[in-house]
């Protein structure tokens, strides 16, 4: 190829021009590992086929275990685990807030409670007698 952006030496690709690297879809990386699942197939003979290091196959099965490349190819958004972190404390903090609150509503109501029966007692007890005098 003489595109300008790769050529192909002796089975291996050289890459010119500003993009130095490749970029895999996820069916392509899909595919490639299920490759390497196959009879016969090893990671570096895949790996070798497509130009690619061993270590990046091994990476791309780790991900593909873990389910994130069927996201990525499912069009799903992908969040990063550091902001899933941050989002989850988040909820764990409204949780302890709601439940704080809830608890200072429920002493409220009973403190309501306790401070309005006396005060009915009280009334009536002191109320004028029913006979005029």
């Amino acid at each position: 190829m003489t595109d300008g952006k790769t050529r192909r030496y002796n089975d291996g690709e050289v890459l010119s021009g500003v993009q130095r690297r490749r970029r895999w879809t996820p069916e392509e990386m899909v595919r490639i590992v299920e490759e390497t699942y196959l009879l016969g197939m090893s990671v570096s003979l895949v790996a070798r086929r497509y130009g690619i290091g061993g270590n990046q196959i091994f990476t791309w099965r780790r991900l593909m275990a873990q389910g994130a490349l069927t996201a990525a190819a499912a069009g799903e958004e992908v969040v990063p685990a550091s902001k899933y972190r941050v989002l989850e404390a988040q909820v764990r903090e409204l949780h302890r807030l709601l439940g704080k609150t809830a608890m200072e509503h429920e002493l409220l109501r009973e403190a309501v409670s306790r401070a309005a029966g006396p005060k009915k007692r009280l009334l009536r007890s002191t109320s004028l007698p029913r006979d005029g005098r």
